[in-house]
């Protein structure tokens, strides 16, 4: 029977994690879907581990970061859909079901993010879907908040792609996860173009998975994620967001910057911030933009919106895990 979805796992030195992520793979109620790992040149073993197993695989020379590993999966996929999942994450049974579930009630659907659980405390979000706001702050709705607050699927900014079901045409449509990127941002980066091209992104709760969190990268804060999510944040507002809308946003962006700058002065990541910046400065022409003239104006303005009600949100969450 021809699959309707295919489940892409990118890996990369992640066999502690990549087993107990396929083995509850296999304990979905739905068997509408089959399992691609790409593997981004690991060398802890798990190329030998996934050819024992026979686990479908595909294996890249060098580690291509998570765009490039994710996009090598999605252009040799014809499913209608791909589910995008992290290699440090365990499914609940249903998973699968529920998001296809979901991402099945409307064309307009561009992708369906889970309710993500953290693994260690198993009370608290990790991941409801992921916001922007007018300051280039992107931050994670309801990290740190009890799951009981976020039992209601609604319509989110973006899809995390550590565990999001998507429809493959509008990926492939919208020119798949920028490369430039190599990690972080890029779900971002890709939920805001489809944003502009008029589709919606809905959060469904009755799907779950727990998430380790930083299993490839090592932890929350560390100088190579800083300096990619800086450099990338640069990258992401010039690639979609018109002339005159950087124009508009130019004060609120440069005291996002400084702020963050405030922030990792305080981390000891500094200097991994400002070479973040640096660099995104000296190569943000070499990115590939969207074409305005096709994007109607009420569709910037609705997103300008969203943005401003982004800083918003992200205060108010900011302020909540500090009470």
């Amino acid at each position: 029977m021809e699959k309707k979805v295919r489940v892409i796992i990118p890996n990369y030195n992640g066999l502690d994690f990549l087993t107990e992520c396929i083995k509850s793979l296999k304990k979905q109620t739905c068997n509408c879907f089959d399992i691609l790992v790409v593997d981004n040149g690991s060398d802890d073993g798990s190329r030998q581990w996934l050819k024992k197993n026979k686990i479908p695989s595909l294996f890249l020379t060098r580690n291509r970061g998570f765009a490039g590993g994710v996009n090598a999966g999605i252009r040799i996929s014809n499913t209608k859909y791909i589910i995008l999942l992290n290699n440090d994450t365990i499914v609940f049974e249903d998973f699968v079901e529920n998001l296809l579930k979901r991402i099945e009630t409307s064309d307009r659907i561009f992708a369906v993010n889970p309710m993500m659980i953290q693994a260690h405390r198993r009370e608290l979000i990790d991941d409801a879907g992921d916001g922007y706001s007018i300051m280039g702050w992107a931050y994670q709705r309801g990290t740190g908040e009890k799951t009981d607050c976020y039992e209601k699927a609604e319509f989110i900014f973006s899809a995390c792609a550590g565990a999001s079901i998507y429809r493959t045409d509008l990926v492939k449509k919208f020119g798949l996860f920028d490369e430039m990127h190599f990690a972080y941002l890029e779900d971002i980066d890709l939920s805001y173009r489809a944003r502009l091209a008029g589709c919606i992104i809905i959060y469904e709760p009755k799907a779950k998975v727990y998430h380790l969190g930083s299993a490839t990268s090592g932890s929350k804060y560390n100088p190579f994620k800083v300096r990619l999510t800086a450099r990338n944040n640069i990258y992401l507002n010039y690639k979609n967001q018109s002339d005159l809308q950087l124009f508009i946003n130019a004060l609120p962006l440069i005291l996002g910057i400084v702020l963050k700058g405030v922030f990792f002065l305080k981390k000891g990541f500094l200097k991994d911030y400002i070479a973040g910046i640096i660099e995104g400065v000296c190569t943000f022409k070499k990115c590939r933009r969207v074409d305005f003239e096709k994007v109607p104006i009420y569709r910037i303005m609705a997103v300008e919106f969203e943005l401003l009600l982004g800083a918003l949100r992200y205060t108010v969450h900011f302020i909540k895990r500090r009470l």
